[in-house]
C-alpha cells in the first residue's frame, strides 16, 4: 500500500478539502474527460450545456463550504492548488453574470449557476456521503454524457469505478511496488524490525521510488514552506470571517498578546499551548477565508500539524531540515494508514476522521523528530487517535468555523501531549494503532448521519447561526 506524502499533504485552498477541493477537482475532471472524448455520443452533435448536482453532505453544508463557488470554478477549467485566492471572487461572478463557462481548449459552454448547479437534499448517491453528478448536453438539452464522482475527503475524488476498487483493495494482497508496502501499522512495525530503518526512513525510501530525492526534498521544503506561511499570514491578519457568523479572527490578537509577554520575561506555564493554540487558529482562520491551506489531511484539521511543526522549531528548537522532513514523512505514514483502513473524511465518519487523524499524524511527527523508536512513533499516534474516537462533525451553520477553528488547537496540544507520554515510554502499550483505528471506522459507520457534516445535530442545531 502506498499513498505519497503528497497525497496526505496538498496545497490547495479553503475552506473545505472534501466540499470545496475535491468538488472543483472532480469539475476539472469532467471537462478533462469530456475533451479526451471519453464519451459515446450520436454523431454530429456535441456538447453545448453543463450541469451539476450535488447530493448527500455536499448538499446539506455545500454553500457553507463554498462547494457551489468550487463547482464554477472546476467547470470554469480551475484547479486548487493553481487558482490564485484573490481571483475566485470575480471568476464566479462573471460565470453568474454571463451564465457560460470558458475553460481553456474547450468551446464555450451554457451554464448558469442558478438553474445548471442543484444541491439535492433528497437523493443520495450510494457510495458515499459526498456524491456529485456531472451532465453534458445538447442544444435541444438531451443528456449526452453523466459522470458520477465522490470527494472521499483530503481532496482526494473518485469515480464510482474507482471507489469500488479502492475498497476491495483494503483486503487486496500487498502490492510489491515499493520497498515497504505496509498496509497498516503491525506491517509497518514488522518492516521496521525487519529492516532496521525508523518510519520515516521507510516512508522516505517508498516515495524515491518515483521521484528523486532531491525532488523529494524539495516537495517537503515546498509543503513545509507552505504551511508555515499560513501560519504567518493567519496571525498577520484580522477583522471578520466570511459565511454569516461574524465570527472575528483572534490569531493575530493572541499572539500579540502572547509575544509581549514572552518579551517581558513574564513567567508563564501555559505559554506553550498557548502557542499551540494560537499557530492552529491562525491557520484554520485562513482556510475559513478560503485562504491557500494544505490539507493535513483535510483543510478542517488543516491547522493541527503546521501548528505543531511550528512549536516544534520554536520550543524544542529543531532547526534541521532532516529533522522537519522525518516529521512530515511520518506523519504521512500515518496518515495513510489511516486513509486506507477507516477514512480521513468527516462526511463519512465525523470529525473523528479529520481532526482525530491529523492529531495523530502530528504526535508520529514529534515522536519522530525527537528520535522516537518505530514504536513509540506508533504508540504517539494511537494515543492522540484513541482520545478523539467519537467526535462529531456539527459545523455551525455548515461553515468551517465553529467548532472547527479552535477544535484544531485542542487537536495539536493532544498530538504533543501524546507523543510526550509516547516518549517517557518504551513503546509497548495496550491498545494498538491498528484496533484504535478500526474502532474509529466502525464508530463512524455506526455514527447518526446528523452529526457527519450535514449540520443536522449538534452545535448546528443548538446554536443559533446569527
Amino acid at each position: 500500500m502506498f499513498l505519497s506524502v503528497f497525497d496526505v499533504f496538498k496545497i490547495g485552498i479553503g475552506p473545505s478539502s472534501s466540499h470545496t477541493m475535491g468538488p472543483m477537482t472532480a469539475a476539472r475532471r469532467f471537462l478533462d474527460e469530456i475533451a479526451a472524448g471519453q464519451w459515446v455520443g450520436p454523431s454530429g452533435v456535441a456538447i453545448s450545456r453543463l450541469q451539476a448536482r450535488l447530493h448527500g453532505s455536499l448538499a446539506y453544508t455545500g454553500v457553507g463550504h463554498a462547494t457551489d463557488r468550487a463547482v464554477i470554478l472546476g467547470l470554469a477549467g480551475h484547479l486548487p492548488h493553481l487558482i490564485d485566492p484573490d481571483a475566485m471572487d470575480g471568476i464566479v461572478e462573471t460565470v453568474s453574470r454571463e451564465k457560460i463557462v470558458k475553460p481553456d481548449g474547450h468551446p464555450v459552454y451554457d451554464f448558469d449557476p442558478a438553474q445548471d448547479l442543484v444541491l439535492d437534499r433528497k437523493t443520495p448517491l450510494p457510495g458515499h456521503a459526498n456524491g456529485m453528478s456531472f451532465s453534458g448536453l445538447d442544444a435541444d438539452c438531451r443528456v449526452l454524457v453523466r459522470r458520477n464522482y465522490f470527494s472521499v475527503g483530503g481532496g482526494f475524488v473518485q469515480s464510482e469505478e474507482e471507489l469500488q476498487l479502492a475498497r476491495a483493495a483494503i483486503a487486496a494482497p500487498v502490492m510489491a511496488d515499493v520497498p515497504y508496502p505496509f498496509r497498516n501499522a503491525a506491517e509497518m512495525l514488522d518492516m521496521a524490525a525487519r529492516s532496521g530503518l525508523s518510519i520515516a526512513a521507510m516512508k522516505r525510501a517508498n516515495e524515491e521510488t518515483v521521484r528523486s530525492r532531491a525532488d523529494l526534498d524539495a516537495g517537503l521544503d515546498a509543503l513545509h514552506d507552505a504551511m508555515m506561511g499560513c501560519i504567518d499570514r493567519g496571525l498577520a491578519l484580522d477583522g471578520i470571517l466570511p459565511g454569516g457568523l461574524k465570527v472575528k479572527r483572534r490569531a493575530k490578537a493572541i499572539a500579540a498578546q502572547l509575544s509581549s509577554e514572552w518579551q517581558s520575561n513574564r513567567f508563564n506555564p501555559m505559554l506553550a499551548n498557548e502557542w499551540l493554540g494560537v499557530y492552529a487558529m491562525a491557520v484554520n482562520e485562513e482556510n475559513a477565508a478560503g485562504g491557500r491551506v494544505v490539507t493535513a489531511p483535510t483543510n478542517g484539521a488543516a491547522g493541527v500539524v503546521p501548528a505543531v511543526l511550528r512549536y516544534l522549531k520554536q520550543f524544542a528548537e529543531i532547526p534541521s531540515r532532516a529533522m522537519v522532513h522525518d516529521f512530515l514523512l511520518a506523519a504521512a505514514a500515518i496518515g495513510g494508514i489511516i486513509k486506507h483502513n477507516a477514512s480521513i473524511s468527516g462526511a463519512e465518519v465525523g470529525c473523528q476522521g479529520e481532526v482525530g487523524s491529523a492529531s495523530a499524524m502530528a504526535a508520529a511527527g514529534v515522536a519522530q523528530a525527537l528520535g522516537g523508536t518505530p514504536a513509540q512513533v506508533e504508540n504517539a499516534a494511537e494515543i492522540a487517535l484513541e482520545h478523539h474516537l467519537g467526535m462529531t462533525c456539527d459545523p455551525v451553520g455548515g461553515l468551517v468555523q465553529v467548532p472547527c477553528i479552535e477544535r484544531n488547537g485542542l487537536g495539536a496540544v493532544k498530538a504533543v501531549t501524546a507523543a510526550t507520554l509516547a516518549l517517557r515510554g518504551d513503546g509497548t502499550h495496550f491498545v494498538p494503532l491498528d484496533a484504535c483505528i478500526e474502532t474509529m471506522r466502525q464508530t463512524g459507520r455506526d455514527m447518526d448521519e446528523r452529526y457527519k457534516e450535514t449540520s443536522q445535530g449538534g452545535l448546528a442545531v443548538n446554536v443559533v447561526a446569527c
